[in-house]
């Protein structure tokens, strides 16, 4: 069985491995005060041409999101999301179990636009309901689709006007960086948005998110708020070393462009056979439309999810591709699913 599931079923990238098994035996600094996480925050900050940003490294996606989401905030302010977004459907509540609604919006292809936030915030009028105060988007969305760079200055300048912070979770940001049809650029990020995180966890860490925070006003004591978290780790320098190794040259770039390849190669292969999509995807995220049938055939030799049912006969499945994606395992899912539709 070969797992498109999810981009974080292999453990780490070797370089990464080897770098942490260099370093296992030295003493130094607790609590992401080390030199390999001091030389991973001047790494991120020399990519993205900022100095005057603050970086945080933190185990996972759900840890950032809500200790930012719930430092960010007052306590009678909420986050908006897209009906999709993952504070909203995969977090367990996470946010909201630190005294913070989110206000959903509907949404088709997984991205919020100005228009619907300005809906949101008419029907939100006064003392007796929450006041929305951070728009939260995931860049790629949960549904793989990206945030052009229009996009993404209409939304910063929508929120700058209307006192909004704009918040991106980047779980899957190299993806979205390495699209060919991506036109952000990492610096373009620390302009544009309030805070953002790089994941490390989805492109070839063992775990890890590297949050940036841009606004000045929301820098002051958050390591407060890690510590009261749980999310400060006395051996931050499992964190430190990783990221000063995803960013000491290309590699986290690298790591992207092999899980976009992968996937486009998959989708390519459904298009040939005629097969639709659930929505366009140009990311490590595709979501095919198949006959129950085929379906069923391919996951006699593949683990992936089977996302919605589309009528009786159809549904879309989930492919995720990562930076350990074999090319071999790309090609024979490709042949069995040209096999299968012959029969």
């Amino acid at each position: 069985m070969y797992s498109f599931k999810n981009d974080y079923s292999e453990g780490t990238h070797p370089r990464i491995l080897n770098a942490l098994m260099e370093a296992n035996m030295e003493q130094m600094e607790g609590y992401g005060e080390d030199k390999y996480s001091i030389e991973a925050i001047r790494l991120i900050k020399e990519r993205l041409h900022r100095e005057d940003v603050d970086v945080h490294f933190f185990p996972g996606g759900t840890q950032t999101n809500l200790t930012a989401i719930s430092a960010f905030l007052r306590p009678h302010e909420a986050a908006i999301a897209a009906n999709t977004g993952h504070i909203l459907v995969h977090e367990t509540g996470a946010i909201e179990a630190t005294g913070h609604k989110v206000i959903s919006i509907e949404v088709k292809d997984g991205k919020i636009n100005p228009s619907q936030i300005k809906e949101a915030m008419d029907a939100h009028t006064d003392e007796h309901m929450v006041k929305p105060k951070l728009v939260y988007i995931s860049n790629p969305t949960e549904i793989g689709s990206i945030y052009t760079k229009k996009e993404l200055e209409d939304l910063s300048n929508f929120c700058r006007d209307n006192r909004l912070f704009l918040y991106v979770d980047g779980a899957r940001l190299g993806s979205a960086l390495c699209s060919k049809e991506n036109d952000i650029y990492l610096d373009d990020l620390a302009n544009l948005v309030d805070a953002f995180y790089i994941g490390g966890t989805k492109n070839g860490a063992l775990l890890g998110e590297a949050l940036v925070i841009c606004k000045d006003s929301l820098k002051e004591d958050f390591r407060f708020h890690i510590k009261q978290k749980g999310a400060l780790l006395a051996k931050g320098r499992i964190l430190g070393i990783q990221f000063a190794e995803l960013f000491k040259d290309n590699l986290f770039f690298d790591l992207a462009t092999h899980a976009n390849s992968m996937a486009e190669l998959l989708k390519e292969a459904v298009v040939q056979e005629g097969y639709s999509f659930l929505t366009d995807s140009p990311s490590n995220q595709i979501f095919p439309i198949l006959p129950n049938s085929i379906i069923e055939g391919l996951q006699e030799k593949y683990i992936f999810y089977v996302w919605q049912k589309i009528d009786e006969n159809n549904s879309a499945i989930r492919l995720v591709t990562s930076w350990a994606t074999k090319e071999e395992a790309v090609k024979d899912f490709i042949e069995d699913l040209k096999s299968l539709k012959k029969i």
